[in-house]
């Protein structure tokens, strides 16, 4: 039976992170892949630059593109808006997260992938992995295998307390003629489809386009997809497309995020922003604040969960409840919304691009402030 101090589940950008530091700390940790990689993971691929900007490595390599701008449409707006650093980087998630656990190893933690995690024994100070190759026994399990966390359910998170919406995207390839006119910019529609919106992020020759709604009621995402492709983007000549089906989740468990010797990152943990559904950036925050939290503790399984918590609680869990708000406001009210962006809108996306930038977080007294200035609108 092997022994690593800690064991993580999953080779994404969450796990990457944390394995990545602990790591670097001297601390011995495994991280275990259920596919052979480099593997395909079905994700737009838009990485913002406050998670580039936490890596301690350049990511160049592996960068399809890069886009300065970044363009934010509705029925009645269309706003842009522009940086001197690159706002959204695209990524191919199998070259992107092949190369994160490159940088794993070259720190000396162990990766082991068509590894499927098919038992967990948490049995006091110790955790004890069965997966398709072999016994496992180690002090920290992370959970990092994204939303449906198959590692999160063997732990004891049975019930769904996170809000998961439905996505469909499409890797496509067009015309020549077509790729030139979208490659130039980055956009996000949010009147394309009810309760969510599409994208279309270029990436280095083809186009990922997809949607999202947080809708409570089914909704046909390939129809709008279909809308969005024909009428909002105008493309009639597809030479090929992919499409994959996912859930974002876009609110935190309200069950905790440690349970005995497991601790949940990224996805798993539900720490996509819920206003942008962008889950690169926190995942890899949540990695290396567990990564920290570890190493602080000295291994103490119960030091490390207060820490943990703690860490959480400084910034980005009330960034994401924070977030939450924002979203029900954004999506659910649009006539409101978009009386609110007519007025309001650059100023609002010039503040929203400022989080994607790492230059501020959602304001703790957003809510106030929309609904006075909503409430100056229908009144005044």
């Amino acid at each position: 039976m092997k022994y690593f101090d800690v064991v993580i589940v999953g080779s994404g950008p969450a796990g990457a992170a944390a394995a990545f530091k602990l790591a670097e700390k001297g601390i011995s940790v495994a991280v275990l892949e259920k596919e052979t990689l480099p593997r395909y993971k079905t994700c737009g691929g838009g990485f913002v630059y406050r998670g580039v900007k936490m890596l301690p490595f350049d990511i160049a390599e592996v960068a399809e593109r890069e886009f300065y701008k970044v363009d934010l449409v509705g029925d009645n707006f269309h706003f842009v808006t522009e940086r001197d650093q690159p706002v959204i980087t695209m990524v191919m998630r199998d070259t992107f997260d092949n190369f994160l656990v490159k940088k794993v190893t070259e720190k000396g933690g162990v990766v082991i992938d068509d590894c499927k995690l098919t038992g967990l024994d948490l049995n006091g100070e110790f955790a004890f992995l069965s997966t398709s190759k072999e016994e496992i026994k180690t002090r920290f399990v992370i959970a990092a295998d994204g939303a449906l966390s198959p590692t999160a359910k063997m732990a004891g998170w049975d019930k769904e307390t996170r809000l998961l919406i439905p996505a469909l995207e499409y890797e496509v390839k067009v015309s020549d003629a077509d790729f030139e006119r979208l490659s130039q910019s980055v956009r996000f529609d949010v009147d394309a489809i009810p309760g969510g919106y599409a994208w279309s992020f270029p990436k280095k020759n083809h186009l990922s386009i997809g949607v999202a709604s947080g809708k409570r009621t089914k909704i046909n995402l390939k129809h709008y997809y279909q809308e969005y492709l024909t009428k909002t983007l105008k493309i009639d000549n597809i030479i090929s497309e992919e499409q994959h089906g996912f859930q974002i989740p876009v609110s935190p468990r309200t069950d905790g995020f440690v349970k005995n010797n497991v601790f949940l990152v990224g996805d798993a943990a539900g720490f996509a922003d819920s206003v942008t559904a962008e889950g690169i950036s926190n995942s890899i925050y949540s990695g290396m604040l567990v990564a920290d939290a570890i190493a602080e503790s000295n291994l103490d399984v119960k030091k490390a969960e207060e820490v943990y918590m703690s860490k959480l609680e400084e910034r980005l869990l009330p960034e994401i409840k924070v977030g939450v708000l924002m979203a029900k406001f954004f999506y659910d009210q649009p006539k409101i919304r978009n009386l609110f962006m007519k007025k309001y809108g650059q100023g609002a996306f010039e503040a929203m691009t400022d989080v994607f930038m790492g230059k501020r977080s959602y304001p703790t007294d957003i809510m106030k402030t929309l609904k006075r200035r909503v409430k100056g609108m229908l009144f005044s």
